[in-house]
């Protein structure tokens, strides 16, 4: 069994495939594409196959991956935090991303504090890294809020976009 989280508002738990209606939603947001890239996920079957052959495998192996964000108050899933094992970073990087509804409403920054405490605590991170595009404004200020420096601009591997790279270590 794979660890779920909670905070004040928010339960986190490892995305399945019971979630693809709702991650075909999400990666096809306006902010999603512009900023985290286009998945090219177009229907729900590809969001299944994206979760089962993308999150899953890292899940088993990790034991962390992709969480799903799920509002207490009603249920609604409003946006994903998680830890990955990303090529081209030489450690786990710290992501996130909330549906347009949600945001500026401080989950982003609840949720990811939740997987950053989970990461030292349950998962014995000694570091955790966070990228996002220059551009990204919003999600430069959070990273910085959770106490993330910025280090250097990267590109990944078979992608010449500038990111900036974020870290912490404890």
């Amino acid at each position: 069994m794979f660890s779920s989280f909670e905070t004040n508002r928010l339960y986190l738990y490892p995305t399945t495939k019971l979630d693809a209606h709702f991650i075909l939603e999400l990666m096809n947001s306006p902010k999603f594409i512009q900023f985290i890239g286009d998945r090219e996920i177009r229907s729900l079957e590809s969001a299944s196959n994206y979760i089962e052959t993308k999150m899953r495998p890292q899940l088993e192996r990790l034991g962390f991956s992709n969480y799903t964000l799920v509002r207490k108050s009603d249920g609604q899933k409003i946006g994903t935090c998680g830890l990955y094992d990303r090529e081209g970073l030489t450690g786990i990087d710290i992501g996130f991303a909330l549906l347009p509804d949600y945001e500026g409403q401080g989950y982003g920054f609840e949720a990811a504090s939740k997987i950053l405490e989970a990461g030292r605590n349950n998962f014995g991170l000694k570091k955790i890294q966070g990228i996002t595009v220059e551009q990204n404004i919003s999600s430069r200020k959070l990273l910085e809020k959770l106490g993330l420096v910025f280090e250097k601009t990267v590109c990944l591997p078979g992608d010449d976009e500038e990111l900036f790279l974020y870290s912490i270590s404890f």
